[in-house]
């Protein structure tokens, strides 16, 4: 970089060679402190919002601030995504972890109505009512403890195969399941392409899921080819039909990196957000009483006539969206996310060299007593009335 660029650098320390700070970080995460990875940093350097280290093999300006996170967030002219090349191997390389921004604003265009959009949510709400109806009672009739995490991944995966791919049947969808179970594995673990370690399990787990998706890809082109028709519209079916103002259409490997990628967070995030929300209302009797007098209301209102949720009745749950808001910000599934530096530029008065990646931890935003007071307390009745600063929540 030359001395000068150097002195401009954040504080902070590149640790040793090759591993650079991953084995802090992950001790950090390993031993339930999470925050002490960061508060280390803090502890040696002040508050100065960003830092530098090595981390995932690159050198690294670590953004732990609501001001550092919004700038590098917007500015799409300096920074592109970064995410690591081990993590792009196993969510693939046509996902939106590794396109640059053009083609990543043309396919989350292209994506985001099947998912969001009202019909859709509409058409999802019936099977999704009846799939977490039926787990709960089969959880209460099972007569002894069950492996909370466990049966919440198993009934979101449930509910996300549906509205991505609503013909698999059983095998289709246990292979499934199977395989991102252990991709899940190996992404939180170390990128080390060798026998008996997790990584390399994930790199064969993915290879499987794309076989599996390929062949029912192929079967839907065919029978579309054909003039058959499936009966429901599923999310493959308008991956398939999907184009863009040019006419553009996606290609195959394009429509399975996409499924990948949101078959995994879909289940994987609402898995865990349920089952650290239903913590969080455990240990504060009083919220429960609160959220559960909320619900028993919203279903004395619903007509007799009437079968089933309502995007309606959604929209009446307004403490149990102050619920899962604070457990998300508490939680946050996804603690930090990856850019990369296109030019030289500066956040918080320290420089970002071109090249470098830089790694935003909405966790340390969170969990910052300057923007959230008294951050480790579950305190759904922050969010009564409040719109978050932009930049805060992430």
């Amino acid at each position: 970089l030359g001395a000068e660029r150097r002195a401009r650098l954040p504080p902070g320390e590149m640790g040793w060679p090759l591993v650079g700070g991953m084995w802090a970080f992950l001790r950090a995460f390993k031993s339930g402190k999470p925050d002490a990875f960061i508060a280390s940093f803090v502890r040696r350097f002040g508050r100065t919002g960003v830092y530098r280290s090595f981390m995932f093999s690159s050198p690294t300006v670590l953004v732990t601030t609501a001001e550092g996170c919004k700038q590098v967030l917007m500015d799409d002219d300096a920074f592109v995504t970064g995410w690591p090349k081990a993590t792009v191997a196993l969510v693939g390389p046509r996902s939106f972890v590794a396109m640059p921004h053009d083609e990543h604003r043309r396919i989350r265009k292209l994506t985001a109505a099947p998912i969001n959009g009202f019909d859709a949510l509409t058409g999802y709400l019936p099977f999704i009512d009846s799939t977490v109806t039926s787990s709960l009672r089969a959880w209460a009739d099972h007569g002894g403890s069950v492996e909370f995490l466990t049966e919440l991944r198993r009934m979101t995966f449930k509910i996300i195969v549906q509205i991505f791919l609503g013909g698999a049947d059983q095998a289709t969808t246990r292979a499934l399941e199977r395989s991102y179970t252990e991709l899940n594995y190996g992404m939180r673990a170390m990128a080390i392409n060798l026998p008996g370690f997790a990584y390399r399990g994930a790199l064969r787990a993915r290879r499987r899921l794309v076989a599996v998706l390929q062949g029912v890809l192929d079967e839907r082109r065919a029978a579309r080819a054909k003039g058959i028709s499936g009966g429901g519209v599923d999310m493959m079916d308008r991956l398939i039909e999907a184009q863009d103002e040019r006419g553009r259409r996606l290609d195959d490997d394009e429509i399975i990196d996409v499924l990948v990628m949101y078959l995994n967070a879909g289940h994987e995030s609402s898995g865990h957000i349920t089952m650290w929300a239903t913590v969080f209302l455990q240990e504060n009797p009083d919220m429960f009483a609160r959220a559960k007098a909320e619900q028993e209301a919203i279903m004395r209102s619903i007509p007799s006539s009437q079968r089933g949720l309502t995007l309606r009745d959604f929209r009446k749950m307004e403490y149990l969206s102050q619920v899962i808001d604070e457990t998300l910000r508490l939680v946050n599934i996804s603690f930090v996310s990856f850019r990369q530096a296109t030019r030289d530029v500066f956040v918080n008065g320290y420089l970002i060299p071109k090249g470098w990646k830089v790694q935003l931890w909405y966790r340390s935003v969170h969990m910052d007593p300057q923007v959230y007071p008294d951050p480790t307390k579950f305190d759904p009745s922050r969010w009564e009335g409040h719109s978050p600063r932009a930049g805060t929540f992430l």
